[in-house]
């Protein structure tokens, strides 16, 4: 059973909540806005449609939503043309005034934060991107909390945090405290930015640990994509540190369910929680910290072999050395979500790729 301080009461699910989910251009944020739109939530959605990567992939997520292409333009809402109680907005979370006018004008029940400047290796090359999103954006995001009494934040942070950590598999206990790349940084700096608001301002705040996730309408510079398109056009892949990594490979639906569960209910106060001993992952204020992915570690090369099987076709491999930023294992700890939410990630991994596989032939129209 989930003990008291980590889950808010669920006073609300008598009724559909009104949620804002940034990122819903991305990959998670437009899975989860599609779930909490067919549970019978109100929907706004949120997303600057940078071009980070393929514009026409977030446009195609947007489209599955009913927010047509044609429609959007900067700064103002787009309705749903499949959904009736959904509606996006072209903005970017930097925009101080735009998310001001956003808070103000919607008021919100929950918030889940998901927009954000992605990916390890593109915090080599653009720094000045990771801390206008993921900082300015992410103090956007909580002063439109603040002043609009918004109790109820739930956030991305990142498995990235975890750092020259070796110690598997990675614990909310565990320290954070060095970071081998910029976007890990600011995943960090989100967490404890986070928590100085919940204790100030008395807002739930959430932080979910993403490990790596992957399933239909994935983003193109995760290995799934990567890995797929090469081998359907005979490319060789690149397999970094000679393929002694391995990751906690999540499906998109797992990753859904997780969130749902915790937008539902709010982080409380660890009346347990000793400020001569302090914990981490909780707080006197209502805040909670938590990994979530599948537990279980897959080595790089299984995964591979596993997306031949599906394609059935077997990758040139250019096996490189490891990448600067990047972590050689990634393995959750996902006992807090467990114990306290229930959460149960049960998609295996054939199944999963399988489900991607279908969607990026449909999408990319590719003939085996």
């Amino acid at each position: 059973m989930p003990d008291d301080f980590s889950m808010g009461k669920d006073s609300k699910r008598g009724r559909a909540l009104k949620v804002l989910v940034t990122g819903t251009a991305g990959f998670i944020g437009y899975h989860l806005a599609k779930k909490l739109l067919e549970r019978g939530d109100e929907v706004v959605g949120l997303d600057n449609i940078n071009d980070y990567y393929d514009v026409n992939l977030k446009y195609g997520r947007l489209k599955e939503l009913g927010v047509k292409k044609e429609n959007v333009s900067s700064n103002a809402f787009t309705i749903s043309t499949v959904y009736p109680k959904h509606k996006f907005i072209k903005l970017d979370i930097a925009d101080r005034e735009g998310i001001e006018k956003l808070f103000k004008e919607e008021k919100f029940d929950a918030v889940m934060h998901l927009a954000a400047q992605a990916g390890v290796r593109y915090s080599l090359e653009n720094p000045h991107a990771y801390i206008e999103s993921n900082m300015l954006g992410f103090l956007n995001i909580l002063e439109g909390c603040r002043h609009n009494g918004v109790k109820n934040l739930a956030y991305a942070s990142s498995s990235s945090i975890y750092g020259l950590n070796r110690s598997q598999p990675f614990k909310t206990s565990d320290t954070t405290d060095h970071p081998v790349s910029l976007y890990a940084a600011t995943k960090k700096s989100n967490e404890m930015m986070a928590h100085s608001y919940s204790h100030l301002y008395d807002i739930s705040t959430t932080g979910l640990r993403f490990f790596t996730v992957y399933g239909p309408w994935g983003r193109p510079d995760m290995a799934p994509m990567l890995f797929t398109n090469a081998i359907l056009n005979d490319k060789p892949i690149k397999v970094f540190n000679n393929g002694k990594m391995s990751r906690d490979f999540t499906y998109i639906d797992d990753i859904v369910d997780g969130i749902i569960k915790v937008i539902d209910h709010p982080a409380k106060p660890n009346p347990k929680w000793d400020a001569k001993n302090p914990k981490t992952d909780s707080s006197s204020a209502p805040y909670r910290l938590y990994n979530i992915g599948n537990s279980k570690h897959l080595p790089l090369m299984e995964f591979i072999e596993t997306i031949e099987k599906a394609l059935g076709k077997v990758a040139k491999k250019e096996m490189l050395p490891m990448q600067d930023g990047d972590v050689l294992s990634t393995h959750a700890n996902i006992s807090g979500l467990m114990e306290d939410y229930g959460y149960k990630p049960d998609t295996a991994l054939a199944d999963g790729i399988s489900e991607f596989v279908k969607w990026y032939r449909e999408f990319y129209a590719k003939v085996l």
